[in-house]
């Protein structure tokens, strides 16, 4: 009987993305390959303008590549209508933004369980779901609040549940910790970590090299280029070193 390795939820294939033309255009990513595997997680660094947001995007299925493929559950992306791409995002793929774009007129709650009930989820189960993502993020007090009643780091651990609810195959999470205490910002590398455990592919950008220690492989960019990767390390200044920051 042969023995079946890990299933692979994300792969780029040769993906290189540029903006703009001729003189202007500028190359966010070149010729990447990179693949990841249920219960993996990888964490990106690299400094500044090297690529990892673009990569993020991309990855997501929120943007598209100039050339090269992106497949999630070897799913083409690139082959994927605007309603289709959008259907396999609300299904399989949870993403923690920057600026955490939740809906200012919705409280907690009604923003971790939109992207469940937009898919079809009963109004009462999906609720049910967000108030289980809230408590896994330490807030489940804050449920009926709104957006503007709440600090910026609450916001972000709600945008943080928003990605985590239901069962999201693939997790992207740009900068997730960056309007968080320390002792905050622990706790929610933790949930990405149980999430990984459970078996999920998380994909985390970031400057923090103690965060990046919570992942299995480091994958370090620079000018559009993987130049590196690694099983992480509990030194954080290597990580830093080899991060180029």
């Amino acid at each position: 009987m042969s023995v079946q390795g890990p299933q692979q939820v994300l792969e780029l294939a040769g993906v290189s993305k540029t903006f703009g033309e001729g003189a202007t255009a500028v190359a966010a990513l070149r010729d990447v390959d990179l693949a990841i595997d249920a219960g993996e997680f990888v964490a990106v660094m690299g400094p500044s303008g090297s690529g990892k947001s673009s990569l993020l995007a991309l990855a997501g299925g929120l943007d598209r590549p100039t050339s090269g493929g992106v497949f999630v559950e070897s799913t083409p992306l690139g082959g994927l209508g605007l309603n289709d791409l959008a259907r396999l995002r609300r299904r399989a793929v949870g993403y923690v933004f920057q600026d955490f774009n939740l809906v200012p007129t919705l409280t907690a709650a009604e923003n971790v369980a939109l992207p469940l009930e937009l898919d079809g989820t009963a109004s009462k189960k999906a609720h049910r779901q967000a108030l289980d993502a809230l408590r896994q993020v330490g807030i489940p007090e804050l449920a009926g609040r709104f957006m503007d009643q709440m600090s910026g780091g609450q916001q972000q651990r709600v945008a943080i549940a928003r990605a985590v609810v239901g069962q999201r195959r693939l997790i992207l999470a740009d900068e997730p910790t960056g309007a968080l205490d320390s002792t905050t910002g622990q706790g929610v590398m933790e949930v990405l970590r149980s999430r990984a455990d459970a078996g999920a592919a998380v994909m985390l950008v970031t400057h923090e090299a103690r965060h990046a220690a919570w992942a299995d492989r480091v994958v370090f960019l620079r000018d559009g280029r993987i130049v590196d990767q690694a099983a992480a390390l509990n030194d954080p200044s290597v990580l830093l070193a080899q991060a180029g920051l």
